[in-house]
């Protein structure tokens, strides 16, 4: 059995593992990195983002080949299958894994593929995939161990039609209709990937509305466009059970319906990956959903280890795990400009895309703040009418005031790309922040970023 001395241990080389590490070496510590996988990048470049983002990509394309009547004049509509469409985020992720290497070997960060778990609060066991065993004694760790699907013990993710979020990128057919249990983000997203390739969608929802979080317009706008492209929405429904078949899945809903499809997507909720990581050895617990929980300086509750990324919870994305994982190494490097990451701006990659940041109407109103609307429809832009995604519209929230710009909304083609001139305007200190800047900045022509002038003015016409 080896031993090495190290400053940081960083457990998972997802977007929290790498953010640690490279800002870690970047502030002088010597930086080691355990991964469980064979390869580096964790769920978000092999499950998660990544693939699902580049299977959202290729079906766009398909349906804008399909839809788009220019190319009629080259051939009729053309049908895919999903593994075929597979392929394109196949090689996505090798190109991800490649770059993400590379990081690594240019920082001289060292990586053990295997199993960590901790022996006490300053020594990391590694059972490495050849079989050696190496323990690394450190001064501090960072637990970046990311989330897995949640699966409940009644459902049977054995038999062939069941999937989760993770296992759906084996599915080997394209089923011609297919059950989504839960409407969250990663739901939704899959609702469109699956509806635009043809296939019809049942998509169950346990609440009353698609993600009630997002501004009441943006979900609204969500639910139709899902409902045009042939999803059925089922609100304010619970599963009783699931049944799976040899031609099928059937899916037993409390309310008594009963819904059959060829395959079934459960996608509700996720599970920090927490289990025999020895966290018993040190006194940290995790919550009922293997989370961690840690504080403004991403510390658990065992001062030296730091925990950062989906295994903490909220808000379980990739951007604000990269800054979460570099927060917790700047904390450990004792640097004082590191920030808690509380303000992230939202991105749900369905079809149309969704982005926000900053405040909802219902937020405002229950705040009793008077704030005003500005809204820019895309259908108007010529950029949008350039590339035939006229479908989405720009939503600036600003106080009637002082013209403070307190949230923005977009549903649409290149949301979450549009949604950052919003925020870097927002995040700007005291009279920096003002819808003014839209009115008096002169935005490229035709461009899509100009739906901010136009959303300002609409907004400003409103005034009394």
């Amino acid at each position: 059995m080896g031993v090495t001395n190290y400053d940081v241990v960083v457990l998972g080389s997802g977007p929290a593992g790498e953010g640690a590490a490279m800002n870690a070496v970047k502030l002088g510590k010597r930086v080691a990195v355990v991964e469980q996988s064979a390869l580096v990048g964790g769920n978000c470049t092999h499950l998660g983002t990544i693939p699902s983002k580049a299977l959202r990509h290729s079906v766009k394309e398909i349906i804008s080949f399909n839809t788009d009547p220019m190319f009629r004049a080259i051939g009729e509509p053309r049908w895919f299958s999903f593994p075929n469409v597979l392929k394109k985020a196949e090689s996505v992720i090798s190109k991800q894994v490649k770059s993400r290497t590379q990081y690594y070997a240019r920082n001289r960060i060292n990586i053990l593929f295997g199993h960590g778990s901790l022996i006490d609060q300053n020594t990391v066991e590694v059972v490495q995939h050849n079989g050696s065993i190496e323990r690394l004694v450190t001064k501090d760790i960072v637990i970046a161990t990311g989330s897995r699907p949640y699966r409940p013990s009644n459902v049977d993710f054995n038999h062939e039609r069941i999937y989760d979020s993770d296992t759906i990128l084996q599915l080997k057919h394209t089923p011609r209709r297919i059950i989504i249990y839960g409407a969250g983000v990663i739901g939704c997203e899959y609702a469109s990937i699956f509806s635009g390739l043809g296939v019809k969608v049942d998509l169950i929802n346990t609440r009353d509305r698609l993600l009630s979080f997002l501004d009441d317009e943006i979900s609204d706008a969500l639910s139709y466009h899902l409902r045009h492209q042939g999803v059925l929405i089922r609100h304010r429904e619970e599963y009783d059970k699931i049944e799976g078949t040899d031609d099928g899945v059937v899916l037993y809903l409390k309310s008594g319906k009963k819904v059959k499809s060829d395959a079934l997507l459960w996608a509700n909720g996720r599970t920090g990956n927490t289990q025999e990581m020895g966290l018993e050895n040190v006194g940290i617990e995790p919550n009922s959903r293997g989370q961690l929980e840690v504080n403004k300086h991403y510390q658990t509750s065992v001062e030296n280890i730091y925990a950062a990324g989906d295994v903490i919870g909220w808000p379980s994305l990739a951007s604000a795990a990269f800054d979460q994982g570099r927060s917790a190494a700047g904390n450990i490097a004792a640097e004082n400009d590191w920030r808690f990451v509380d303000d992230v701006p939202t991105g749900i990659y369905t079809i149309p895309e969704i982005s926000s940041v900053g405040k909802t109407e219902q937020d405002l109103t229950a705040e009793k703040v008077p704030y005003e609307v500005g809204q820019a429809n895309f259908r108007s832009m010529a950029r949008a009418q350039i590339s035939n995604e006229p479908v989405g519209m720009l939503k600036i929230l600003f106080h009637r005031e002082t013209l403070e710009v307190l949230g923005i909304h977009c549903f649409g083609d290149r949301a979450s790309e549009i949604v950052h001139i919003g925020q870097a305007i927002m995040s700007q200190k005291g009279e920096a922040n003002t819808l003014n800047y839209f009115v008096n900045t002169t935005f490229n022509y035709p461009t899509m970023a100009e739906a901010y002038r136009v959303a300002a003015l609409n907004g400003l016409n409103r005034l009394f």
